[in-house]
């Protein structure tokens, strides 16, 4: 466990090395979680213990491009405001060596355990050479964590139509007398699936079944798998890879999904309807949610994507989180809103009601790189509307979201947004009462944006230029603006001021 603590700590003096200069860079992020400095991918060990959210994530601490995972992690009162803490795990040992890969986090007897995958590569080949095994980790004070003398908990993958080296990222739950969890696997003949285990003690493992499995196109791997229950269903999310396109759907590199139906714990099998995605946009993977003290289901996903261009690596950083997310469900559809607790960080609010718009209109005070905005639009006549983000008219820079009425399609389309990938991607929406509802958030190089009460949502990184902040309402006939509200938000993040969180990193 020595070499554990001198890895963590090396790792944390790096990070604190590189993260003044990494804030600096004008599409740092404001009010969304990113790594101080350097890479970030999965969220890992979302929970609520102590009265507090922790949020733990894939991170390497060394460069701005994917390496070997440690856990980076953060923790927060409200969901709105974030502190820093140091790294929690680090590979260091020969289970572990190349990597901490994707986990959960669990509270037994008033303790923080961290379930993880640990990752060996037994080759050069990253897809065919490498050993993955299960592992805890413990903590006392849910800042400080030590890999336990039993691990790996679990060192191979079951029997049967089984991938043998391809089963990771445990979420893991209690239900009863039991503990749960989930592992994302594939068959033998690549097709992405769901493993099963259950546990007394969260040691020693029980296989039940493959709770799920993909038919058709639905991909090779499946990751990142979630269970839990929500309004008498359950839901499972996962992260499938390979997933082909299908008309306007899957278009990203890999998916984030859902089904609704009811998990059978005794056979371990879930029962279940129709594949949904969780984010029509273009970053949004590997979502993991946490149930909190008021009984609420909270999602937050990595805001980024496989393979994708990421300017802000130049900077010296990589990858964020979204916004924390309410789940809740409707007619057996999940509903996806942003907290409530962000409304705290609201500032300077400007307001419209009844605006008419034709051609491309500006109003006053509506611009910015940071800001949330809430827009419910009346079709009226028109054809086709909608808005223009981070104009920049003299670079010709714009990042688009036009409604069809015709097709019931909302399309963003980042083509023109600055640096970075391009690309289209649509939703199908449907007006209510020919009304389009719209609640955005930008935040210097994302824009989320919740549809129609968050029926829909689409995710996006962009990285428009510094002159890039002026929105414009267009429509092709008269629409009317029923209401519109525009907040400056304010930034989420405090300095490390505890003295023993600041003696373990520097």
């Amino acid at each position: 466990m020595v070499r554990h603590r001198q890895n963590i700590d090396k790792a944390n003096k790096e990070v604190y090395k590189k993260k003044t200069e990494v804030e600096k860079n004008h599409w740092r992020l404001a009010y969304h979680m990113a790594p101080q400095a350097n890479w970030m991918n999965d969220p890992n060990g979302f929970i609520y213990f102590n009265g507090e959210y922790h949020l733990f994530y894939q991170h390497n601490p060394y460069s701005p491009e994917w390496g070997p995972m440690y856990w980076g992690h953060a923790k927060s009162k409200d969901l709105a405001h974030w502190e820093h803490l140091p790294i929690a795990l680090a590979p260091s040992e020969d289970y572990d060596v190349d990597g901490c890969f994707s986990g959960s986090a669990i509270e037994r007897d008033g303790k923080l355990y961290l379930m993880y995958t640990g990752n060996k590569w037994t080759g050069d080949n990253h897809d065919t050479d490498l050993k993955q095994v299960q592992c805890l980790a413990v903590s006392e004070d849910g800042i400080s964590f030590n890999k336990l003398t039993e691990n790996p908990i679990m060192t191979d993958a079951p029997a049967g139509d089984i991938h043998p080296n391809h089963w990771r990222d445990p979420k893991v739950w209690k239900n009863g007398e039991f503990n749960f969890c989930v592992l994302g696997s594939k068959t033998n003949d690549e097709k992405g699936q769901v493993l099963l285990y259950r546990s007394v003690n969260l040691i020693d493992w029980e296989f039940l079944n493959v709770v799920a499995k993909g038919e058709g196109n639905f991909g090779y791997m499946w990751e990142c798998p979630d269970i839990f229950h929500l309004n008498g269903n359950d839901v499972l999310i996962m992260s499938p890879q390979g997933v082909k396109p299908e008309g306007d759907l899957y278009h990203n590199l890999h998916q984030a999904c859902y089904v609704v139906g009811t998990l059978d714990y005794e056979i371990g099998v879930l029962n279940h309807g129709e594949f949904e995605l969780l984010d029509y946009g273009f970053d949004f993977y590997a979502p993991q949610t946490t149930i909190d003290d008021k009984g609420r289901r909270i999602m937050i996903a990595w805001m980024a994507m496989w393979e994708s261009e990421m300017p802000e690596q130049k900077y010296g950083w990589a990858g964020a989180m979204t916004l924390p997310r309410l789940l809740t469900m409707n007619n057996g559809k999940l509903l996806t809103e942003p907290v409530p607790e962000l409304k705290a960080l609201r500032k300077k609010e400007v307001s419209f009601q009844n605006v008419l718009i034709k051609g491309e209109v500006k109003l006053e005070g509506v611009s910015g790189h940071c800001l949330e905005m809430e827009v419910t639009i009346d079709a009226k006549e028109a054809s086709s509307f909608g808005l223009k983000l981070g104009v920049n008219q003299q670079q010709n820079e714009e990042t688009l979201f036009s409604y069809n009425v015709a097709d019931e399609i909302l399309t963003f389309d980042r083509r023109r947004s600055g640096e970075g990938p391009g690309g289209i991607r649509k939703a199908p929406v449907s007006l209510q009462d020919n009304l389009l509802h719209l609640h955005l958030f930008i935040d210097n190089s994302s824009v989320e944006v919740f549809v129609q009460g968050g029926e829909k949502v689409l995710t996006g990184r962009v990285y428009p230029s510094v002159e890039a902040n002026e929105i414009y309402f267009f429509a092709d006939k008269e629409i009317k603006l029923v209401t519109l509200k525009k907040w400056g938000l304010k930034g989420v993040f405090s300095e490390l001021s505890n003295d023993l969180v600041r003696d373990k990193i520097i």
